[in-house]
């Protein structure tokens, strides 16, 4: 296992002094922690919210809910799965490239081009093929509930509009913690490297990062189009994220609390994704009153981006082997 970073080294240990407060002895009572990046503005933890509401009324109050938003209990997703692994927080919801770190067969959701739109999406990871990864993560220690929505993601840079791979040429590319992503930029033909999201708004405004990518949502509700000038609707790649709880404290719940538990994950995949498409509208409309250039791709523009992935398709391919490519093969064709 990775040594933790001295930000997750010190959580850790203040947990410890309280005394691990999952469980109140007194009365039996159970505490999900939930820590995650996103602003309290972002779909993500609103639906958070309805998320602690049905699971603390339809436990009766046997589970309590706590939110800790906007990066303040640990600054990377990276730095949240692991807490969740180790049980210094019970849940987090994180962009699936960072699951990737854990269980590598997740990085072939990481590969761009993968879906034609949002339902296709839907239906692989809602099917066999997203619930095998997710039941896998239990080798870890992680119990993933539920795929929800991040969206597609786009170039953004403040250099020039991005109709092909050339447009970005060199650009200083800031991407998600995953080797898939950076690999994916630099055959583009980007300097990509990966940066965690805390810091991003600074690195951006100091032009330490001239270009990034990024859903809408993110990159409105963290005011990145104040430090980036072009959007480029290039959508390559669909990036969900995931409920993940720690699976020893899964585990220990009481038949009826996993089932509530579920049923609250499954009402929270459904209902936030409706929330951040509605949101996604909002957000282009007012980015762009605010100055942001916004262009789109069209189709030969994006196959030529990904005919420049091919040989990173061949890479992870022979690294994960043809038979999880064939299987998500198929469930594509199938949905």
């Amino acid at each position: 296992m990775r040594n933790l970073s001295l930000l997750v080294l010190i959580t850790v240990l203040i947990l410890s002094a309280c005394g691990r407060p999952d469980i109140d002895e007194q009365n039996g009572q159970k505490t999900i922690r939930l820590a995650h990046l996103v602003n309290p503005t972002q779909s993500t933890h609103i639906m958070s919210e309805e998320f602690k509401k049905q699971v603390e009324e339809e436990s009766d109050g046997r589970l309590k809910v706590e939110l800790y938003p906007s990066g303040s209990l640990f600054p990377s997703d990276r730095e949240a799965i692991e807490a969740v692994q180790l049980g210094n927080v019970e849940m987090t919801i994180p962009a699936l490239a960072s699951v990737s770190g854990f269980d590598q067969d997740f990085m072939i959701l990481d590969l761009p081009y993968l879906f034609e739109d949002t339902e296709e999406a839907y239906s692989v990871l809602d099917g066999p093929f997203g619930q095998g990864l997710l039941d896998g993560l239990e080798d870890v220690n992680i119990k993933g509930l539920v795929y929800g929505e991040n969206g597609f993601r786009h170039i953004t840079n403040n250099i020039q509009p991005v109709h092909t791979p050339e447009d970005i040429e060199g650009q200083k590319m800031r991407t998600l913690e995953s080797p898939v992503h950076a690999d994916v930029f630099n055959a583009f033909g980007a300097n990509a490297s990966p940066f965690a999201f805390g810091e991003m708004y600074s690195t951006l405004q100091q032009g330490t990062y001239d270009a990034m990518e990024s859903p809408i949502a993110l990159m409105y509700t963290s005011n990145l189009y104040e430090v980036q000038q072009y959007m480029s609707l290039t959508s390559h790649v669909y990036m969900p994220v995931a409920l993940l709880m720690n699976n020893d404290f899964y585990e220990s719940l009481e038949p009826d609390l996993q089932e509530i538990v579920m049923d609250a994950a499954e009402d929270y995949r459904e209902n936030q994704r409706v929330l951040s498409q509605e949101q996604n509208e909002e957000y282009m409309q007012e980015m762009v009153d605010a100055g942001l250039q916004v262009n789109d791709l069209t189709d030969e523009e994006r196959q030529a981006f990904s005919e420049k992935a091919e040989p990173v398709y061949e890479k992870y391919e022979e690294m994960l082997g043809p038979e999880l490519f064939e299987a998500l093969d198929k469930a594509v064709e199938e949905a």
